[in-house]
């Protein structure tokens, strides 16, 4: 049986949603069809200095018929004209995504100001997955990966200063060993870094200076005190009691943003792996389309890693030697790990965009579903018995969770996540950027809610939210 939440969903009326129907996603789109432009450039510069090259003439023919369709989505939105159905493209989730149209059409809310909110971005995402498809030379192109990297080659300074602090774990390496209390300690500052790694979200934070992004990165234990009073759900320390309890178990970590953020949640992976007793193994789960501008893919996942073992990748960083080291250590062992599978992605991570069409994907597609996680047994039964294996799931930042649903805030966290709650450890990292939040106690939402009426979409305040497995 489908759970079925008692809150509407959010949509475009919404504040929050109408500025991303009018402002954010045209921007988007936008600066794919400036991207597209620049390639095609490229290659017109290309083709001046040759007699006749047919794929590139291909390729700038269906790069103009791109950019068309590209625009003429825009123009679509802009006028609140109905979604059409996304072509079979043979990639999954096709009829998914076109029955929930028809489902919506029949009650009038098909359009992009009246669709449901989150049912209206995952399908923008994946109809252009099927325009790049539905071409011979760019279906495996990125629209988003020069963002991606653009960002990440700017979080240097960050990544070197934790790479040094994971450096000196290894002089604590026995008193860790020694007491667990002082793992948990690490522990809890390994979660603080997850959780504001995940401030940096390109498809929210379009116009970043790199100051701006090395305030957001920065994890020293000063900036974390400082943040916890930002922390408006705080489930640390059950999350701590679970773990200290495990023994050579595995970890899962969903994740959701590229770059500097992934680089957190593979230091964090390290940091359990390498230092204490309770983890042998984590699995990476991705999107294997491109998603929301920022989130992991195969190729984001292992272009990562390469990154971290180029000495001269991070070009706004000028580290000392010892640091350069800090890094080139942290890095090989976590190329490591992934090469001997203590480390594992999901899916293999030479999976090409789409998922190629065979049956490795091992239900990943549901990532890139319009559904909520709730439904995950019923639609992707054999990823629900996959993560019923794990010693706990970490969710990072994904609003999925709870639908993007009009919960009340104060309803709890176990009865927002639905038939999710108890199936397996579930642990939540979330910085606030979207309306839906749940599980704060009612003086904690009275007060925010005086001192900040942005606290829901601004990105400065954050739930960590921990479920056990039910016995």
């Amino acid at each position: 049986m489908v759970f079925s939440a008692p809150f509407p969903p959010y949509d475009p009326t919404d504040k929050s949603g109408y500025e991303t129907v009018v402002k954010r996603w045209p921007i988007i789109l936008t600066s794919i069809v400036d991207q597209l432009h620049r390639e095609n450039h490229t290659f017109h510069l290309t083709l001046a200095g040759e007699a006749s090259n047919p794929i590139i003439e291909k390729k700038v023919a269906e790069g103009k018929d791109t950019i068309e369709r590209i625009s003429k989505l825009k123009y679509d939105m802009a006028r609140n004209h109905a979604l059409e159905p996304i072509p079979q493209d043979g990639e999954p989730l096709v009829e998914l995504y076109n029955s929930e149209l028809e489902n919506l059409a029949k009650k009038s809310k098909n359009t992009w100001f009246t669709a449901p909110w989150l049912y209206a971005e995952c399908y923008l995402y994946r109809l252009l997955r099927s325009f790049f498809r539905q071409t011979e030379y760019w279906c495996d192109y990125d629209p988003f990966f020069i963002q991606k990297v653009d960002v990440f080659q700017k979080s240097g300074p960050s990544i070197y200063r934790i790479a040094t602090t994971i450096h000196e774990l290894e002089a604590a390496k026995h008193a860790l060993e020694s007491d667990p209390s002082n793992i948990g300690v690490f522990f809890q500052e390994m979660i603080q870094m997850c959780l504001w790694g995940n401030a940096t979200d390109l498809s929210l934070l379009t116009h970043m200076t790199l100051a701006d992004i090395e305030k957001l990165q920065t994890v020293e234990k000063e900036a974390q005190s400082a943040r916890k009073e930002f922390i408006l759900k705080d489930d640390q320390d059950a999350v701590w009691e679970h773990v200290k309890q495990l023994k050579d178990s595995r970890v899962d970590f969903v994740l959701d943003n590229a770059g500097f953020e992934v680089f957190t949640d593979l230091v964090f992976a390290d940091f359990l792996v390498t230092y204490t007793p309770y983890v042998s193994k984590v699995v990476f789960h991705g999107k294997i389309i491109p998603w929301f501008v920022s989130d992991v893919t195969p190729p984001d996942f292992t272009y990562t890693i390469a990154s971290l073992l180029d000495p001269v990748y991070f070009t706004t960083a000028s580290p000392a030697e010892e640091q350069r080291q800090h890094l080139k250590t942290m890095a090989t062992r976590i190329a490591r790990y992934v090469e001997e599978g203590v480390f594992a992605f999901s899916v293999p991570v030479e999976t090409p965009l789409g998922g190629g069409g065979g049956s490795s994907t091992k239900g990943a597609e549901f990532w890139t579903s319009p559904l909520p996680y709730w439904d995950m047994q019923t639609y992707a039964p054999e990823l629900w018995k996959d993560l019923r294996g794990s010693d706990l799931v970490i969710f990072k930042g994904d609003l999925k969770l709870t639908g993007d649903i009009q919960w009340p805030s104060t309803t709890s966290f176990r009865d927002a996540v639905g038939p999710l709650a108890g199936a397996f450890p579930l642990l939540s990292l979330r910085t606030n950027k979207a309306d839906v939040a749940v599980g704060l106690t009612g003086d904690v939402l009275d007060t925010i809610e005086k001192k900040d009426g942005k606290w829901r979409v601004n990105g400065k305040y954050a739930l960590i939210s921990y479920l056990p497995r039910d016995k």
